[in-house]
């Protein structure tokens, strides 16, 4: 089943690998299911079902116009949910799929949801307010729109460096994790691109956390430049009834390849 289609017609990519407890693996911004793959191994070598998608824009899913908003990207997450038959599903959403994970407890009531996971997420509020005063100051977003519109290519080259933690004095990753990374961004549409931008960047995921009723796992990086962690793994953790916060110290946004090893273990340890 390499593909699904949502309510609205949109044809989603899916790997479904292994056998056992479904575990639903959501990516990042900008990027697909395939950077979930060292997490979907592991996780199907230890006896899970794990089930990764390309979000709607990206990958080998459709491009369509629109859809990009949290309800209807929820609303995907719930069909892929409904297509492959995963019940007692642990759900995990990396950074922008941690969004999909809060409004998908609330808009949906978390059904099938067992256990929940938040890595790098941006969960629960992103942009800096007067009651949000560890967020991202506006000027940040529109500089990444800017650079976005102006040359996508050249912008996302840089763009991975602070994602992945990469310096002049500190190669956290290879040249060639970054050159895989700026790959799978380059398959997203642009009009994709940009309007999840906008969706992670502006939607307040704060009503929705009093909706998770089930054990979550927290992982954040202490010196993540993406995702802040005071504005997000610390701010969720304080939200979240049944929550395990583990900091990583001095990891950055894309730890699922900074700190492989680490983050599977974590991750076999909670859904033991």
């Amino acid at each position: 089943m390499p593909h699904i289609e949502t309510r609205d017609g949109t044809k989603l990519y899916v790997k479904d690998w292994g056998e056992g407890r479904p575990v639903v693996l959501l990516h990042g911004w900008p990027l697909t299911a395939d950077s979930w793959d060292d997490g979907a191994v592991a996780l199907a070598e230890a006896g899970y079902r794990a089930i990764a998608y390309d979000r709607r824009g990206f990958g080998r899913s459709d491009q369509p116009w629109n859809g990009y908003d949290y309800d209807t990207l929820t609303d995907d997450l719930a069909d892929v949910l409904a297509a492959t038959g995963a019940q007692d599903a642990a759900v995990i959403g990396f950074s922008m799929g941690g969004g999909e994970v809060a409004r998908y407890m609330s808009r949906h009531g978390g059904k099938g949801v067992v256990k929940a996971g938040l890595i790098s997420s941006v969960v629960p509020y992103m942009p800096k307010t007067s009651d949000n005063p560890d967020g991202t100051p506006q000027e940040v977003f529109d500089g990444m729109t800017e650079g976005m519109k102006k040359d996508r290519a050249h912008f996302f080259a840089g763009f991975f460096k602070d994602f992945f933690g990469v310096s002049m004095l500190d190669h956290a990753v290879s040249q060639e994790v970054l050159n895989w990374a700026w790959f799978q961004t380059m398959h997203a549409g642009l009009r994709p691109t940009l309007a999840c931008a906008a969706a992670f960047s502006s939607t307040d995921f704060r009503p929705d956390l009093s909706a998770f009723k089930v054990p979550t796992l927290i992982v954040h990086g202490t010196a993540d430049k993406t995702v802040p962690i005071e504005a997000a793994g610390r701010a969720a953790a304080k939200g979240i009834d049944q929550s395990l916060l583990i900091e990583y110290d001095g990891a950055p946004h894309g730890l699922f390849e900074t700190h492989k090893q680490r983050l599977i273990d974590d991750l076999l340890v909670f859904l033991r």
